[in-house]
């Protein structure tokens, strides 16, 4: 299969899950990302606000409030094809954008520099063994993490696993995958 194919199939099991198989994976997937030592040691987090069938991030943004982490999530850039990260101090300082996607409201947040992510969490559909993954489409993330310095990790189901995805040349591996 293709990644499209790929993409496709696996959005498939995972909106099929019931509320309750999914609410279960999601628990386990925040209690083991929130235990690991990356959390515990990076200050930032960087993080997408979920949407749809992804597993929800709202409670893991929360948790890292109340830890007095420092959090930032993406806003794209479409024209140029990239993406920054600014802070997220509340869910006030989001935004419905194209896709109906939350992304900061610039004006209400401040940038934070690539640098400063001690920890990012990657988004993904469909990953391997070797951290690959196919994402949404965009390349975003495969832009963003050509120099990006510090620690990734994915949160991923064993529906999500495949025994390889087609790499291109621009794609990079996750460091780290958190599976349930």
């Amino acid at each position: 299969m293709n990644k499209s194919e790929l993409r496709q199939t696996i959005i498939t099991s995972l909106k099929a899950l019931s509320k309750k198989e999914k609410e279960q994976i999601e628990s386990h997937l925040i209690k083991n990302l929130t235990a690991s030592d990356w959390w515990k040691e990076s200050q930032t987090i960087g993080i997408t606000v979920s949407h749809g069938f992804e597993w929800e991030t709202r409670t893991i943004i929360e948790q890292g409030w109340k830890q007095g982490k420092t959090i930032c999530v993406p806003k794209c850039i479409p024209k140029e094809r990239k993406m920054d990260f600014y802070r997220l101090d509340n869910f006030g300082q989001l935004e419905a954008v194209y896709h109906n996607l939350m992304e900061p409201i610039p004006e209400e947040t401040d940038i934070v520099d690539k640098n400063d992510i001690g920890l990012l969490v990657v988004p993904g559909i469909v990953f391997d063994g070797k951290g690959y993954r196919i994402g949404f489409g965009g390349g975003y993330y495969d832009r963003f993490l050509a120099d990006f310095p510090n620690i990734t990790v994915s949160l991923v189901s064993t529906l999500q696993l495949v025994e390889q995805v087609p790499v291109d040349e621009h794609d990079l591996p996750v460091q780290n995958l958190i599976i349930v």
